[in-house]
């Protein structure tokens, strides 16, 4: 018998609309992919040789749990450079991605029934990880006319015991928007322990990101290497942790995943210590792509109240066109050859929009509006 704990995991939509859309591909189809969030962008070579001499140097054996001391290091510093916090490399536990350094929080920080709040839109994937440990989410609306930012007023009235934390993802997968530190602050005061996915930190435009830690260090932070230096397929990442919950995740690390891959890790300190002339180069065409493709969602009646700042994403209003959001995004793969995103797959206030991710090429970006605005032209609402 099927377990309960297996069977009420919901599906991933936009993993869906990707096999969906690799099977077209597979019967001649051309396919343009703006659905799936990875970078069109080749690891930068100065990672890859990095670890390519770790290989050769022998270094394939098991870490330390919590990861390379020198690795914990770096982030350490990385964090003082960016913002200015002091973080102990002894506070750091590297992970093989964000998905395990999610794990590990949630597993030391609730019991059963304990809630998280989150966002409605948010990550497709944060209700199961919580429902996963038999944690609770407590979803809170926000709205595009706020740039999709936490309102603290609506997140103090569902404060109860039984909430555990409070869950925030600024730049925001899938609206693309930032949280102000100004809201970040107001959330402080709430009482539970912040988690902050800091995963898309590094991919900012005409703004400026903040770390919770800058605030608080009452907070964890999840973070990795996949989205900003390109490194999706490598499996890195990491959790900063108050220093009471270090030594239950790393025990739990222990057990679940030994430590993470040891090469890989060697490729993360040369990300942080010479990545970043490539990491701007990238940033500089993913902002030309956002300008872009913002101005012309908006020209074919996608509405867009506050351009998304960050990330590589737009959660485009669709509902001109549309209250079915995951019928609309097959309809447009199938008709158009262009992948995109329901909103449901985000939560139940996403529905009517659509996520559109602009980690492709401007070529293709181009080509892919001009085919959603042939394919409206005979789509008839439903």
């Amino acid at each position: 018998m099927i377990s309960r704990r297996s069977d009420r995991i919901t599906p991933f939509i936009v993993m869906e609309v990707l096999e969906r859309a690799q099977e077209l591909q597979r019967e001649g189809r051309d396919i343009i992919h703006l659905e799936i969030g990875e970078p069109d962008f080749d690891t930068p070579e100065v990672i890859k040789e990095a670890a390519m001499d770790a290989l050769r140097e022998g270094k394939t054996q098991y870490t330390h749990s919590m990861g390379l001391y020198e690795l914990r290091e770096a982030i350490s510093d990385d964090y003082k450079t960016r913002y200015g916090v002091d973080v102990s490399p002894d506070q750091v536990i590297i992970t093989s991605g964000t998905s395990p350094a999610m794990l590990l929080i949630f597993s030391a920080l609730l019991n059963p029934t304990d809630e998280v709040i989150l966002s409605d839109p948010c990550y497709a994937c944060y209700p199961n990880f919580l429902e996963y440990v038999d944690g609770l989410p407590k979803s809170i609306e926000v709205y595009q006319e706020e740039g999709f930012q936490f309102d603290p007023d609506r997140v103090k009235g569902k404060i109860t015991k039984n909430v555990k934390g409070i869950l925030i993802n600024s730049p925001s997968n899938p609206t693309g928007n930032l949280l102000s530190p100004e809201r970040m602050k107001s959330l402080l005061g709430l009482g539970p322990h912040i988690i902050s996915d800091e995963i898309y930190h590094g991919l900012v435009y005409e703004q400026r990101e903040h770390s919770i830690l800058e605030f608080t260090d009452r907070a964890f932070v999840m973070n990795g290497f996949s989205k900003k230096y390109a490194m999706t397929g490598w499996r890195l990442g990491y959790v900063i942790s108050p220093r009471e919950f270090v030594r239950p995740m790393q025990k739990m690390q222990q057990n679940f995943f030994i430590s993470a891959n040891n090469f890989a890790q060697w490729a993360g300190i040369a990300a942080i210590k010479k990545g970043e002339e490539e990491v701007e180069r990238m940033c500089s065409v993913y902002n030309e792509r956002r300008k872009f493709i913002v101005k012309r969602l908006k020209e074919l009646g996608f509405g867009i109240t506050v351009d998304p700042g960050g990330a590589f994403y737009v959660l485009a209003n669709a509902k001109p066109f549309t209250e079915n959001s995951y019928e609309f995004a097959f309809a447009i793969l199938e008709g158009a050859g262009v992948g995109v995103t329901p909103g449901i797959d985000f939560g139940k206030n996403a529905e009517g929009y659509i996520r559109f991710c602009y980690a492709n090429s401007m070529e293709n970006i181009r080509e892919a509006m001009e085919r959603i605005e042939s394919f409206l032209k005979s789509y008839k609402r439903r």
